[in-house]
């Protein structure tokens, strides 16, 4: 084989540690988070990729295969404000992080995940109705709908903590995010899934 044919070297875009060494953000290492919630742990997927255009969008049940931090963006979206913006709202998040990061002085995608884990329902209520009469009544609540319900409540709180307010967007989730790692309950995320849980123990 003459030197003209031989193969090149592989870029550094396409070998395997280029995609070991990404980071999301171009700063955040995700190769070392810790999860202390096995039955959530399959369904919190953390890669450096923020933005996958779509990939999963017609696919059931595939968004579990989404990074956590691009399904917060997305979440973070479904507002008047942000609706399609969403390389405004992956700025909010990527300042959000650093905040993070400057007051807990750790990994802000760990602190997400954690976060996730604390404010994930693991009871809510149903509606059964006998005979017309419509009676609560407590269920457990699957692990995909629990990081659902926890991505939720972080958005809600970021979007109440920051709408008609002088509080920004990227502060507000800070706060939240912060909060819900520390199992705060004066936070949004944390009181939303304390109400829930104790409306479900009345109806068990």
């Amino acid at each position: 084989m003459s030197e003209s044919e031989a193969p090149e070297p592989d870029s550094p875009a396409d070998s395997e540690e280029a995609e070991t060494n990404a980071q999301l953000f171009g700063v955040w290492d995700v190769t070392e988070i810790e999860y202390s919630d096995p039955s959530t742990e399959r369904y919190i997927n953390v890669t450096p990729i923020a933005h996958t255009m779509g990939r999963h969008a017609g696919k059931q049940f595939q968004k579990s295969e989404i990074s956590v931090v691009e399904r917060l963006v997305n979440r973070l979206m479904q507002t008047e404000e942000n609706t399609g913006h969403k390389q405004k709202t992956m700025n909010i998040v990527k300042d959000a992080f650093e905040t993070v990061h400057e007051r807990t002085e750790e990994n802000p995608v760990q602190v997400l995940v954690r976060a996730v884990e604390n404010a994930a329902p693991r009871e809510e209520t149903v509606r059964l109705k006998y005979g017309g009469i419509s009676v609560p009544q407590a269920v457990d609540v699957a692990p995909q709908r629990r990081v659902d319900q926890a991505l939720k409540f972080i958005a809600e709180g970021t979007q109440r903590g920051s709408y008609k307010s002088p509080q920004s967007a990227d502060e507000a989730l800070a706060q939240v995010l912060i909060g819900a790692a520390d199992y705060d309950v004066q936070s949004y995320a944390i009181g939303q899934k304390e109400e829930s849980e104790r409306v479900a123990e009345a109806a068990r």
